[in-house]
């Protein structure tokens, strides 16, 4: 995620214009934009004319300014785009006021986003921008004689490192462990989630074995794919086999599952520990929560028009910021958030225990 610009406007309102630069970017966005809010951007619209030429086609579609008063927000995941949809209220064309519109908002999409902001919304879209300058995995291709280190982040990929060497026979060969070596200390300094070894033949594999010895920590965050060539070449087939995506989203769920398990625990052995829209307001409201972990989809229906708790959702979120603890929203398509949703869609590790 990208923030083009950022204004206060009157009424405790602020106006974010935001370009969405991935797929996790539009999905974010969901989670973000609600009815009520002021979205606004460069779009296309059909407009229905008199022209003789023109009736039978139904109108045509003219490019224009549009804002409008959100009344439905839609992540079409298989479409690879957001839809946005509400009244029109602001237009170059003044004759489409208090029409519908919708925004079908893709990548790289600009768009503004104009809304009094909750805390955890300005986190989701800060952490979706920070996720865009730091990359969080990264791709070492190897074979026979070299390798090659490069990141991934949201905007592409980056070349980090290049390690060549003779090996095999002769005056000048290098044993091979030598450029595995090099390798793991080249990947033992980056600050990344996870790597991805890649390449063709049994290298890569010897290579995982050098690191599993050596580094069995760093083994860990391996996962290993076939690659036909390494290099530049090498990672676009990592890329185009959807390798990474796989990687980052076992890496999301893992963090999910790690704080899902330690409240599990908690629920067993009695330990501090809240779950429930009341006993978590209880314990924000003490500032005993250590940790909130809230789903998103209870989170967006909670503030809507059909809230179902007696508690503010909002008002947990932010007192328990404001006392110190952290905030983690789920998602609801993995394994942690069904589990998170089964005990009311939020719970807290807690500081210490409420009598």
């Amino acid at each position: 995620m990208r923030i083009a610009d950022r204004q206060q406007v009157e009424g405790g309102r602020e106006r974010l214009t935001l370009v969405p630069e991935t797929l996790d970017d539009l999905w974010h966005l969901t989670y973000v934009i609600e009815p009520g809010d002021r979205v606004a951007g460069d779009t296309t619209r059909r407009i229905q004319r008199d022209d003789d030429q023109l009736r039978d086609k139904g109108g045509e579609r003219e490019p224009m300014w549009i804002a409008v008063e959100v009344t439905d927000v839609e992540f079409a995941k298989f479409a690879n785009r957001l839809r946005v949809g509400g009244t029109i209220v602001d237009c170059s064309r003044e004759d489409q006021l208090d029409f519908h519109h919708t925004f079908n908002v893709e990548e790289h999409d600009e768009i503004e986003v104009e809304k009094v902001w909750k805390p955890d919304q300005i986190d989701r879209v800060e952490e979706a921008t920070e996720a865009t300058d730091q990359p969080d995995v990264a791709i070492a291709t190897v074979e026979e004689g070299e390798a090659h280190v490069h990141t991934v982040a949201q905007y592409g990929t980056e070349s980090r490192a290049s390690i060549t060497s003779t090996t095999g026979k002769g005056d000048y060969a290098r044993p091979r462990e030598e450029l595995f070596a090099e390798l793991s200390d080249v990947l033992r300094r980056m600050d990344v989630d996870a790597y991805i070894l890649a390449g063709p033949g049994f290298t890569k594999q010897d290579a995982l074995k050098y690191i599993q010895d050596e580094y069995p920590d760093l083994a860990a965050e391996i996962t290993t794919v076939d690659t036909s060539a390494v290099g530049d070449r090498g990672v676009h087939e990592v890329l185009k086999r959807g390798a990474v995506e796989d990687v980052q989203e076992r890496t999301r769920i893992a963090e999910e599952a790690e704080l899902i398990d330690e409240l599990m625990e908690r629920i067993a052995t009695g330990a501090k520990v809240a779950y429930g829209p009341d006993a978590v307001a209880e314990a924000a409201e003490f500032g005993a929560i250590e940790e909130l972990l809230v789903l998103d989809e209870r989170l967006r229906e909670e503030r809507g028009e059909e809230s179902e708790w007696d508690v503010d959702v909002d008002e947990i979120v932010t007192t328990t910021e404001q006392k110190g603890g952290d905030v983690t929203v789920f998602s609801h398509e993995f394994d942690p958030g069904q589990q998170l949703r089964n005990l009311g869609g939020v719970a807290a590790l807690l500081r210490y225990r409420l009598q």
